[in-house]
């Protein structure tokens, strides 16, 4: 976790080994030292800015003071295709780190008393996205990393302080998911999913419940424990409560999460290369949960329940058979078709669950096709939801951090596709239009008002090289957003 501190320009006493860094935006840099001592430096700063503006150079570079003997990276804010003015921000932020690493100082320092409060976490979150390791299985561990200490204004010090430290407060629950989805998919079994959120959940404050296989069984779940029944390990619904005092009973968002935490595809065994990435088939479940604990920590004035369906979907002697059919939790039936496309199966009984909570919200979130991938690629996530508002909601607050969305047709023409001859439908729809008949598939679990928006993260989950400010792993794609969203939909 990276470490970090804010403090006021004016406070800061220069350290022999800082690496100062500076952003280079369009109205100049990012801060300023004050102080004859730092005329040089000042002036270096703003001739570099102006040719960078003028030549488009690219890339940093490195501004020494004469007097001082103190070394600054001047990162200039640059436009890239696809990315906001906010999004260019972070990854100034972030790139700036990164080069400013290499001279391996004790401390990096980033002036940016020029910086609105409201855009400090900015800063921090593309430092500290980037930063995240997950090196626990080296034989050597990496380096410790320098310390931040953000240097801003004196007279908007608490302001900036409660923007920062409500940003770290997202990150640390993003890298808890990060953690979580990057383990080997032998090491973190439904059991072990369910003990890690339970650390999470009292360290919140979040009221716990944990439903294993006999429970599932008498209480109807059969979505999860027909997808379950090939391995070992049980398969578990896992339902984190946040329920702040004096909010009332409506809104009430429903997260609900994918959670196969390895998934060989059954019967219907994947192809052998690349199979270790699916040990990121539960970063729904991972999300789902982190959400709900930086919605807490954060005291947002609305209710939120994360629902973790847990599986692992292995071959086995009990596993489920192409062919099979099983009842739903909402009466249904269900002919399994393809014993791979198991993440619609666990997800129809959290779907069922969140409408019985008297959800007025309910959003999924899954690594479910590999067609949103084929579509979106793995800069955006697939969106389907039947309330325009709810979807509007999504994509905006996806906006303001940096995670995009793109609303996908629920085509009710694809609907036939599901249809079976010995079964009220089927768990695939064909070749074609794949992620948009997942979608329709879960749609057969929502029943009355409740606004319902499906999230495919197949693409964005887990990349396996650098993103924007991101390293190769998990990325917690989806949590800012719904922490955005369930305060968009705070009655207060």
């Amino acid at each position: 976790m990276l470490k970090w501190q804010w403090t006021s320009r004016e406070s800061y006493e220069a350290c022999a080994d800082d690496a100062l860094l500076i952003l280079g935006t369009d109205s100049g840099p990012s801060g300023e030292l004050e102080g004859g001592a730092f005329a040089v430096m000042r002036h270096r700063v703003a001739s570099f800015l102006a040719h960078k503006k003028d030549a488009d150079l690219e890339g940093g570079s490195w501004i020494e003071s004469d007097g001082e003997r103190l070394q600054a990276w001047i990162q200039p804010v640059e436009a890239k295709p696809g990315l906001d003015s906010d999004d260019a921000l972070r990854l100034a932020a972030a790139n700036g780190f990164a080069a400013v690493l290499r001279r391996k100082p004790s401390r990096v320092v980033l002036f940016c008393d020029r910086i609105e409060p409201e855009r400090l976490p900015l800063l921090l979150q593309g430092i500290w996205l980037f930063s995240y390791r997950f090196d626990r299985y080296k034989s050597k561990p990496t380096s410790p990393q320098p310390e931040l200490l953000l240097c801003g204004r004196s007279d908007t010090a608490l302001l900036s302080r409660s923007h920062l430290e409500g940003a770290e407060t997202i990150l640390a629950a993003t890298d808890f998911a990060r953690d979580l989805v990057n383990e080997p998919g032998s090491v973190l079994p439904p059991s072990e999913f369910v003990s890690r959120v339970e650390v999470l959940a009292k360290a919140a404050g979040l009221k716990l419940q944990v439903r294993r296989r006999a429970q599932l069984e008498k209480e109807g779940f059969t979505g999860i424990v027909t997808v379950g029944k090939g391995s070992r390990h049980e398969p578990a619904l896992l339902t984190v409560e946040y329920r702040p005092k004096d909010v009332p009973a409506s809104p009430h968002l429903v997260i609900v999460g994918k959670g196969i935490t390895f998934d060989t595809g059954g019967i219907s065994l994947k192809p052998g290369d690349k199979m270790w990435e699916m040990k990121n088939d539960m970063a729904g479940a991972a999300v789902a949960c982190a959400a709900v604990a930086a919605i807490s920590r954060l005291r947002l004035p609305i209710q939120v329940t994360a629902l973790a369906c847990l599986a692992e979907n292995r071959p086995g002697e009990n596993s489920v058979l192409p062919g099979d059919i099983f009842k739903a939790k909402n009466g249904k039936t269900v002919m399994v078709d393809n014993t791979d496309a198991e993440g619609r199966l666990v997800l129809s009984d959290g779907l069922c669950e969140a409408v019985s909570l008297g959800a007025t919200h309910i959003v999924d979130l899954a690594t479910l096709t590999g067609a949103i991938v084929r579509a979106l690629g793995s800069s955006i996530a697939g969106l389907f939801a039947n309330q325009a508002d709810l979807a509007a909601k999504i994509v905006e607050a996806g906006q303001r951090n940096g995670e995009k969305f793109w609303q996908m047709p629920l085509e009710m023409e694809y609907r036939e596709r599901l249809d079976d001859p010995v079964a009220d439908l089927k768990n695939i729809g064909g070749a074609e239009a794949g992620a948009i008949t997942a979608a329709l598939f879960l749609q057969e679990f929502i029943s009355g008002d409740a606004a319902w928006a499906h999230l495919d993260i197949a693409g964005t989950a887990f990349v396996t090289k650098p993103w924007k400010y991101f390293r190769e792993g998990a990325t917690g794609f989806g949590i800012s957003m719904l922490v955005d969203l369930a305060r968009a939909l705070s009655p207060r």
